[in-house]
């Protein structure tokens, strides 16, 4: 993707080409893309919440990715990274790593200090679980058969302080 990447609030003309950019990575299941649609749609339908943040980044004038933090309740200073994911013709380009900078930026400014991202232990998920580690996270837990026998659930965290 051609032009310099910004990156901005959500705005509700995003719904559309996000539900269309988690399908295309073919990463995310029919349920997952329904529960990250809910949370996309919990922050533009009701803008005074703080369970969750969202950010877009915009490339040449298309949505080249995205990504949603929120506090993690009952906690100090701990947030969850419930989705980062970039469109498949941006991937390689920064777009991850620049979505990723951000939030830890905006997770400072907020008084967070740890930043805590789950994946699967698949196969087809290790370009992501190589990200997170790129990104100076570590492995901090690992649940066996999490999500379904032979898939584990895997947890980074990034201390920010």
């Amino acid at each position: 993707m051609a032009g310099s990447p910004v990156i901005r609030d959500l705005r509700r003309d995003d719904r559309a080409p996000l539900h269309r950019l988690l399908a295309a990575t073919g990463k995310f299941s029919t349920d997952e893309i329904g529960i990250a649609l809910e949370l996309i749609d919990a922050v533009l339908d009701r803008p005074e919440q703080r369970d969750y943040i969202i950010r877009c980044c915009e490339a040449a004038g298309e949505v080249a990715g995205y990504y949603c933090i929120g506090p993690t309740p009952a906690t100090l200073g701990t947030f969850d990274l419930y989705w980062i994911a970039v469109a498949p013709e941006a991937q390689g380009s920064g777009i991850g790593r620049l979505l990723n900078a951000h939030a830890e930026q905006l997770v400072r400014e907020r008084g967070g200090r740890l930043l805590v991202a789950e994946t699967s232990s698949r196969p087809d998920y290790e370009p992501t679980r190589g990200f997170y580690l790129a990104q100076a996270y570590t492995e901090v837990a690992r649940i066996r058969d999490y999500y379904r026998p032979g898939d584990d659930l895997v947890v980074y965290g990034k201390y920010l302080t």
